[in-house]
């Protein structure tokens, strides 16, 4: 399996230099994976970096909690568009679904959605936060809201797990019939954790550890 292809090679730590940038960049060349993830502000670096190589550049939006204002998101989202992004990660509002208030949920990515325009929209409902009923519900609203994605976590919850297959699996059911795909990231450190993620429905991975698992085999 050419599992460099589900790969979105991953570096949103706050204290990231740009040498640090620059290297993730080249080694996403080297690999040849599907993307980049990284911080909004560092977006014309990896355009600078990445030209003519294919490879998307994929930014977070309302990160990693996912509970500014909506408008906020949404802002965000349409200037890092402007600057270049070819993907958007946003965080979902993780207290509307712990309330459940569900029409908030849906007009907060139904806002971050109609700001990304044509751009594909990933939603991280942070699965680490969540109850199984919870992680049903937030895919079931996000199917209502024409996002492309639903992810598994934003790797900063403390001494949060991240991807799991039994969520992901969870979520695969939930979105069975749907367009909507989904991305596993968060603590992915194993070509075996990996492959068992992918078989369990997860069509991309926001992973740090790309090269290890690409090269693990």
């Amino acid at each position: 399996m050419e599992i460099e292809r589900y790969i979105e090679h991953t570096l949103l730590k706050q204290d990231a230099t740009k040498e640090d940038l620059i290297k993730l960049f080249e080694e996403a060349k080297q690999y040849k994976f599907i993307g980049v993830c990284i911080n909004s502000s560092n977006i014309l670096l990896a355009k600078k970096y990445l030209k003519g190589s294919g490879i998307k550049i994929i930014t977070v939006v309302g990160f990693p909690l996912g509970a500014c204002i909506s408008e906020a998101k949404a802002f965000e989202a349409q200037k890092a568009i402007e600057l270049g992004a070819d993907e958007i990660d946003m965080v979902i509002n993780v207290q509307s679904i712990k309330d459940k208030n569900y029409e908030y949920t849906q007009k907060d990515i139904e806002t971050v959605k109609h700001a990304c325009n044509n751009i594909p929209l990933k939603v991280i409902i942070e699965t680490d936060l969540l109850t199984k009923e919870e992680i049903k519900k937030a895919c079931e609203i996000i199917i209502k809201t024409g996002a492309d994605f639903a992810k598994t976590s934003t790797g900063f919850v403390k001494n949060g797990i991240g991807a799991q297959v039994e969520d992901i699996k969870l979520m695969k059911k939930t979105l069975e019939g749907t367009k909507v795909k989904i991305k596993a990231s968060g603590g992915i450190k194993t070509r075996e954790q990996a492959l068992a993620l992918i078989e369990a429905g997860a069509s991309r991975l926001g992973t740090s550890s790309g090269i290890k698992l690409v090269q693990s085999h």
